[in-house]
């Protein structure tokens, strides 16, 4: 870093660069969305939620972000 405040290249200061645009977590959805009636449940890391179907309506869930 020149001058040792922080700044980088082109004067871009800290908080900038790839994996900034989804927050704290990134790679997959928040929650789990039937897009027929609107229930929502919480997405469990490693099962889709393609996989799951909605326990009001039994249409298939997608992802939500």
């Amino acid at each position: 870093m020149p001058g040792g405040d922080g700044t980088g290249p082109l004067g871009r200061g800290p908080g900038v660069g790839p994996g900034r645009g989804r927050g704290a977590r990134t790679g997959g959805p928040w929650k789990c969305v039937c897009p027929s009636c609107g229930y929502e449940e919480v997405h469990v890391r490693g099962t889709p939620c393609v996989q799951k179907t909605c326990p009001k309506c039994g249409v298939r869930l997608v992802g939500k972000f």
